[in-house]
């Protein structure tokens, strides 16, 4: 299948960067687009397509992705929806083209909505729409460049085999989840906006492993693989975090004062705070 990138900046790019170490697509099968030339060099010289012209990106396209910004998105569809509707014949097993919007906030009903105008197809021809494309919204996280991402996928209109084809790509990504649009923001606050969280706590725990006496280097490595082996443990494990807490909390000793004097300042609860907070 061929595969076009509308948008090399931070998530396209990323997203871009993952495909490529991953090895789910070819380079020769990826294009992307950009209004900035600069920013496609890099993909260029490893064997991806790249253009400034978005049309010209997913004339070929099986599986076009929008990564732009939300304001953009609308343009866009309306931009290409000709040369997606002109399409050559999708390569099996997809019957139709398939468009994934990365943009958080955008609505379902607004993308079919533009790209029915885009098309020109009456919103009220069900099959007509059909036929046109399956639609999907997707929010993976930063860390899909090292194919670490946790991605939600929600269906918008798509088949059950479409829907199984784009899980099984961006599972070769990291991890991936099939959710509906209502679960959207939730699940960006706690895996895309959680990537940002959790780096805050990295900085953090290395700042005070510089107060104990290491040097800056060695604070963040030292909390980069503690928090590497904690994800490991619970993984291969399955146990809850309470849990692996109590293996590691005698009576009295340093492990549970740690934790006790970080709930007094509110550590759970300003976790829980930032999260909600996330969801206004």
């Amino acid at each position: 299948m061929n595969i076009s990138i509308i948008g090399a900046g931070a998530m396209g790019g990323a997203f871009a960067d993952g495909l490529l170490r991953s090895q789910a697509f070819k380079p020769a099968d990826i294009t992307l687009a950009n209004p900035s030339q600069a920013k496609l060099e890099r993909f260029a010289a490893q064997g991806t397509s790249v253009t400034t012209n978005n049309q010209a990106a997913v004339a070929e396209a099986d599986i076009t992705v929008l990564a732009v910004k939300p304001w953009f998105v609308e343009g866009v569809i309306t931009e290409i929806g000709n040369s997606i509707k002109l399409s050559h014949q999708c390569k099996a097993p997809l019957t139709r083209p398939i468009i994934i919007n990365f943009a958080a906030g955008v609505r379902g009903c607004q993308l079919k909505e533009w790209l029915t105008t885009a098309l020109h197809t009456p919103a009220n021809d069900d099959e007509d729409q059909k036929a046109a494309a399956a639609l999907f919204t997707v929010i993976p996280n930063i860390a899909i460049a090292q194919c670490n991402s946790m991605t939600f996928i929600a269906p918008i209109d798509a088949t059950k085999e479409e829907t199984e084809v784009v899980k099984r790509i961006f599972e070769e990504l990291g991890e991936a989840m099939v959710t509906d649009e209502k679960h959207l923001t939730a699940g960006t606050v706690l895996a895309s906006c959680g990537i940002a969280y959790a780096m805050r706590y990295i900085r953090a725990a290395a700042e005070g492993g510089v107060e104990l006496g290491f040097r800056a280097g060695e604070a963040q490595q030292i909390v980069m693989q503690t928090i590497k082996g904690a994800v490991s443990l619970l993984e291969e494990t399955g146990m809850h975090p309470e849990q692996a807490i109590d293996l590691v909390t005698t009576p009295g000793g340093i492990t549970i004062r740690g934790l006790n004097e970080m709930e007094h300042a509110g550590f759970t609860s300003a976790v829980v705070r930032g999260l909600k907070a996330g969801m206004h």
